[in-house]
């Protein structure tokens, strides 16, 4: 049986991933930012097959509680197979307008949380005989993009520590997954920081042109599944990451265009 802590669980791609693996009998732990946000989907989880939900309600842009938390996650249930580390948070702000705050609050959730719980978690899968650990980057983690240079830091940094992690550890039986998503339905667009570090309120047009969170839940969980190293989550946008690898050139001067809202 999978036994599935999820991060980030209480809307978007990571709901909709806990009710994936809910219908195949997961047992899940599920982290947000609250109680009262996880409360609905634990429910909606039971009511597809979780044998067990536990909830782990925690603010991932404070650090001195993770060793806690990950303790936590791993006692819910005695052992966890597959860890989702999906909490994220975005910006829409331009370089001047980004505050060396705000850049601090982007990492803090975006990179140093991720890694920090990975850390806290990788003893305990190791000495279990192997795991699986999966990452929500970002195709703005493969190029940088307009509005976004906080955002595309984290998310590019989540490249190098996870690709070590995988280096160093898979003949340990650790297995890690790089979920990379382009435009998805969620509303990560509206609680994007924007000036001043106020919440954007707004659905980028991209955003709401994406592919649904059920699809791409479908699509991350299979993934996850076969071990995959990395799984791109989208649509015809994906195509920018194929253009980076072969032609940075043309990279560069298509993000130069791209509308960022």
């Amino acid at each position: 049986m999978e036994t599935v802590w999820i991060t980030g669980a209480s809307s978007g791609i990571g709901e909709a991933c806990a009710y994936r693996w809910a219908e195949g009998g997961a047992r899940l732990v599920l982290s947000a930012t609250t109680a009262k946000k996880l409360a609905p989907v634990a429910a909606k989880c039971r009511e597809k097959g979780a044998p067990d939900v536990a909830v782990l309600p925690y603010d991932l842009s404070h650090p001195d509680g993770i060793p806690a938390l990950a303790r936590d996650a791993w006692e819910a249930f005695g052992d966890l197979s597959i860890i989702f580390l999906n909490a994220g948070i975005s910006q829409r702000t331009s370089v001047e307008d980004t505050s060396m705050e705000m850049v601090r609050t982007l990492m803090e959730i975006d990179y140093f949380a991720p890694t920090a719980i990975a850390r806290e978690i990788l003893p305990r899968i190791v000495a279990r005989g192997g795991g699986h650990i999966a990452v929500t980057t970002s195709i703005a983690g493969r190029f940088g993009f307009p509005l976004r240079s906080g955002y595309c830091s984290a998310k590019s940094a989540l490249y190098g520590f996870f690709e070590s992690l995988q280096a160093e550890y898979y003949d340990k039986g650790i297995r890690v997954t790089l979920v990379c998503p382009g435009r998805v339905r969620t509303n990560i667009s509206l609680r994007a920081l924007d000036k001043g570090g106020k919440p954007h309120g707004k659905m980028d047009p991209g955003q709401a042109g994406g592919i649904t969170t059920e699809k791409a839940a479908r699509i991350i969980v299979s993934a996850i599944r076969k071990s995959r190293r990395e799984v791109l989550v989208g649509g015809k946008e994906l195509i920018m990451v194929y253009i980076k690898r072969f032609f940075p050139g043309l990279c560069a001067r298509l993000s130069r265009k791209i509308k960022p809202m």
